[in-house]
């Protein structure tokens, strides 16, 4: 009803009653010769649709009582009017929103679900509102679920335990799950229940501690993060090593605007596959920098000479400006991709 009783809007509504009860008044104490107070208070009864035990005597009474009646029907009508349109524009504004909510989450392809939007999951979702991921966030908390609206995130009311709310979610077309909630009970479900729905799904969860850790590793977890432990050596690192540590924190944020680190996948496909970085000339044909390569086995090349051999299957880690990554992410692109 906010947008419906506006301030102006009140105070038409106010004025036209006090005109009614003053033009009333004046009319009762002419036409019937009552009193100033009787005929204000016949003015109000007979306005409020109340009436009187005995109607005025004459002619003119009674006609001027019937305007007075039909100036309060009009005011309460207006008034009812308003409150009908408050009510049913909130309750139609409100499910145009939840339709087109619904439709968009149906629409979302390789996007991630944040299980629980407690400290953690806000900052995960800062996070990808920065590098432009899509995301959806499904919490069952009242503060969660208003933080959600209050920044605009796709959201839905469940529990990530639930395969349920996680199919809502999209799980069959998402590129990775965020197991963020404040319970190890829950994220250990969470992660059990993505991994036996998407053997191939990215996860990452959160842990209290070590034990939580193992746990959730071994329920199927690709990467676990505890924050206490997490802060402690970032914390650490500040003092013993504040410039490097400082240089990490502007490279792996995804709202740095001077440097990124990112990882770009070598796809079949590509037209530079199987060619050396020398070859390539990636550094003058980009300006970015590989700073390592994860190969095809799991292990890492941390320093990767101008001789390595970039194959099908690795993955790069570069670094660079936002412009630089770009020119990086479409010199590795597959064919297809470049065509269109």
């Amino acid at each position: 009803m906010e947008g419906t009783f506006t301030p102006a809007r009140v105070a038409r509504i106010f004025a036209a009653a006090a005109g009614l009860l003053l033009i009333g008044t004046i009319g009762f104490r002419v036409i019937i010769g009552e009193s100033w107070l009787n005929s204000f208070y016949r003015t109000v009864v007979t306005a409020t649709l109340n009436g009187l035990d005995s109607p005025p005597h004459g002619a003119g009474g009674r006609l001027w009582t019937v305007v007075v009646v039909l100036g309060g029907v009009t005011i309460f009508a207006y008034v009812g009017a308003a409150v009908v349109e408050a009510i049913a524009g909130g309750v139609l504004t409100g499910a145009i929103a939840e339709r087109r909510r619904w439709k968009t989450i149906g629409r979302l392809r390789d996007h991630y679900i944040i299980c629980g939007y407690g400290r953690v999951g806000r900052r995960v979702a800062q996070e990808f509102r920065a590098a432009g991921a899509s995301y959806v966030v499904l919490d069952y908390s009242d503060d969660a679920l208003d933080a959600a609206r209050e920044e605009g995130d796709l959201f839905i009311e469940g529990n990530g335990t639930e395969d349920e709310d996680l199919a809502k979610a999209g799980l069959d077309r998402a590129r990775g799950l965020v197991a963020s909630s404040d319970s190890d009970a829950d994220n250990l479900y969470i992660t059990l229940s993505a991994r036996s729905s998407r053997p191939e799904l990215s996860i990452v969860a959160r842990a209290s501690d070590e034990d939580a850790a193992k746990k959730l590793k071994l329920a199927g977890a690709d990467r676990v993060v505890t924050p206490y432990s997490t802060a402690g050596r970032v914390m650490a690192n500040l003092v013993l090593k504040p410039q490097v540590t400082a240089f990490l924190d502007v490279v792996t944020t995804a709202e740095g605007d001077d440097f990124l680190l990112e990882e770009i996948e070598v796809k079949e496909s590509c037209a530079h596959a199987g060619r050396t970085i020398r070859d390539l000339r990636v550094r003058d044909e980009t300006g970015a920098i590989i700073v390592a390569i994860r190969k095809r086995d799991g292990t890492f090349d941390t320093t990767p000479s101008p001789d390595e051999l970039i194959e099908p299957g690795d993955v790069l880690i570069g670094v660079g400006t936002p412009e630089e990554i770009g020119k990086l992410e479409d010199f590795f692109a597959p064919r297809e991709a470049v065509a269109r």
